[in-house]
């Protein structure tokens, strides 16, 4: 290119600057002020003339998001209501709020509802994330109105109370992600309703003391369940589903004294033998990649399997101890005969997090029991030692004339 031809359509300088920041394009830097907290975004505004209006359009807002030095709702009040009077309706494409949830005045609620709603509705976030800091503190109650936007894309709730008509998503077209971590879905939860939802994760949260909720997510491909109190939610089909964990903790109420029986349980207390068909599995059954955890005491998973659901699309399962217990393996049994094109087996002797030995093991191509997937080809342990336990295990998948060679061996500091 000659000396002094600029590529056509190229930014120029601004008239007076010397081809830094100041260079760019309003969008570029309002693009850029997002990045930033909030305040310190608003405060560019002194920086030059230019810079006066910017922090306004700026593409996200980030609202007391370090969590080093959470601020309370009242702290932040001010701040808050003027960002958005302010900002007018300019479109948001993200919006990240973090409170510290102790000294909660009665104001609160009211305050973070309208905020919630406002940037719903008048500022057309695509990405939103609540998350009120609790330590030991109540959650803070999300008012029992519906959502709706054709912009959310993905909805984090963290700390918060949600009720029935929250959860009903059919008013948002786009929302494809949603969150709902150390939440309370009180008994006024019947449902999670939504068409367009393809990732669901919820974590430690209050799921329903005496009943079950029930998930309705047709087009789920993802799905994460993790230490949730309360009742075991009830999934209905997800036909798209590809990947799914559910790991059912002692926080769970679906527990009996006698779980680790294949048929029964004697807690007369539970739900174990009650008129609820299949709660989980077969929801979940169409999924090509599985994680099944529980407690030995739960019943959920075992109850599940007398209902015979298939796992036709399972490729890749890993099971806890839960579904081995000492000389136990009809759980283990009956979920392998139903996994006709399991590709990949992984057994967790141990905490998912303790694991400091991981053994590799590949299958044989020699002709097996009809018992068990003709397409097994990888069995992997981890545990934190070769014990007894991992010995039964691999003792009773021989029983199906299955042959194994060590690929891989690997200790774990």
């Amino acid at each position: 290119m000659p000396p002094g031809e600029n590529v056509k359509g190229a930014v120029q300088p601004v008239a007076g600057s010397s081809g830094g920041i100041e260079s760019l394009p309003d969008g570029v830097l309002q693009h850029i002020l997002g990045f930033l907290p909030s305040p310190e975004a608003v405060r560019t505004c002194v920086l030059a003339q230019r810079w006066r209006h910017l922090w306004k359009a700026a593409p996200c807002l980030r609202v007391g998001c370090d969590l080093d030095q959470s601020e309370s709702v009242e702290e932040l009040r001010s701040l808050v209501n003027h960002l958005l009077l302010l900002r007018g309706g300019s479109p948001l494409e993200a919006c990240y709020f973090t409170f510290y949830a102790g000294r909660r005045s009665h104001d609160d609620v009211s305050h973070v509802n309208l905020w919630f709603r406002h940037v719903v509705q008048m500022c057309k976030v695509r990405v939103l994330t609540l998350f009120m800091f609790l330590l030991g503190e109540p959650w803070l109650e999300l008012d029992n109105l519906p959502v709706i936007s054709q912009h959310l894309r993905s909805l984090k709730l963290i700390g918060v109370q949600v009720h029935n008509s929250l959860l009903n998503f059919s008013s948002c077209p786009a929302l494809e992600h949603l969150e709902l971590s150390c939440c309370e879905l009180p008994p006024s939860v019947k449902e999670i309703v939504s068409e367009s939802l393809k990732h669901i994760i919820v974590i430690a949260s209050m799921c329903g003391w005496d009943s079950r909720i029930r998930i309705y997510t047709p087009n789920l491909v993802s799905l994460h369940l993790e230490n949730f109190q309360g009742r075991t939610p009830i999934l209905e089909r997800m036909p798209s589903l590809l990947k799914a964990s559910v790991e059912i903790t002692i926080q769970c109420r679906d527990r009996c004294t006698n779980a680790n029986y294949f048929w029964t349980c004697d807690n007369s207390g539970s739900t174990a033998n009650g008129s609820i068909n299949c709660v989980l599995l077969r929801g979940i059954s169409e999924a090509k990649s599985l994680a099944l955890r529980s407690a030995s005491n739960m019943f959920i998973f075992k109850r599940d399997l007398r209902w015979g659901p298939m796992f036709t699309n399972l490729k890749t399962l890993l099971l806890n101890g839960y579904w081995y217990v000492p000389d136990d393996f009809h759980a283990l049994a009956r979920i392998l005969e139903r996994s006709p094109v399991l590709k990949k087996l992984t057994f967790e002797f141990c905490n998912k997090w303790c694991h400091k030995v991981e053994m590799k093991l590949c299958v044989s191509s020699m002709k097996r029991s009809a018992a068990i997937s003709e397409h097994l080809e990888i069995v992997e342990i981890k545990c934190e030692v070769v014990d007894d336990r991992v010995l039964k295990v691999m003792k009773f998948l021989c029983a199906f004339n299955i042959c194994f060679s060590l690929d891989k061996m690997e200790t774990l500091e």
